[in-house]
Formats: structure tokens, sequence, C-alpha cells
């Protein structure tokens, strides 16, 4: 599976961006799609993750401010960031995980987010 990320800018804190990644090639019919950035700790923190069937998962840190989705038809996977943080700077990761076989993970698209 390929992943194309895309929606990274510049902007000041307050703004918003909308992240995209499209899945391409042999997709599972159940599958989570997710973003990630490298964290203190973990060069790739979760930042939020959605399934097939629309169950997402937020880190802590993103509560409130950012709102994943998806578009199982076009396979496509959405990240809505509202509210950012000079802090939230950083590289984002899409990332495809499925029952059976390897996880695939995207370029990275960068966010940057000025005070």
């Amino acid at each position: 599976v390929q992943l194309q990320a895309s929606g990274g800018g510049l902007v000041q804190a307050g703004g918003s961006l909308r992240l995209s990644c499209v899945a391409s090639g042999n997709i599972a019919s159940s599958n989570a799609m997710g973003w990630y950035r490298p964290g203190r700790e973990d060069p790739r923190d979760m930042v939020a993750v959605i399934n097939t069937d629309g169950l997402t998962k937020y880190a802590d840190f993103v509560q409130g401010r950012f709102t994943i989705s998806r578009d199982n038809t076009k396979n496509t996977v959405f990240l809505q960031m509202d509210n950012l943080k000079p802090e939230d700077t950083n590289r984002y990761y899409c990332r495809y995980v499925q029952d059976y076989g390897p996880d695939s993970w995207g370029q990275g698209t960068l966010v940057t987010v000025s005070s």
C-alpha cells in the first residue's frame, strides 16, 4: 500500500490546517489509518487514528483541537487541525495498518506554526 500525504504548511498560532492522506494499492476491507509525529521519546508518536468502522483514538495533547475522519470510498484519511500551537510544529506522517501484512508509512508533511 502506498500513501500520499498533503496539506501541511505554515500557519499562525490559533490557525487551522487540514491534512489529507490517500492510500492506493491492495487496500484491505478492514484497516486503520492515522497520523503520527516525532515525539521526545518516540520517533513516531500517535496523534490520531481511525479505523474503517469510524472508531477514533486521539493523543491527549490534541484532544478537542484535532479531528480525524476518513472517506472509505476514496481510501482517504483527513486530519482537521484547529487552534494550532507552536508546539504542534512537526512533520506529520500518515500510517496504514491492516490485520495481515506490513504497515505502510507516507512521506510526511511539514506543519509549521508560528507564534
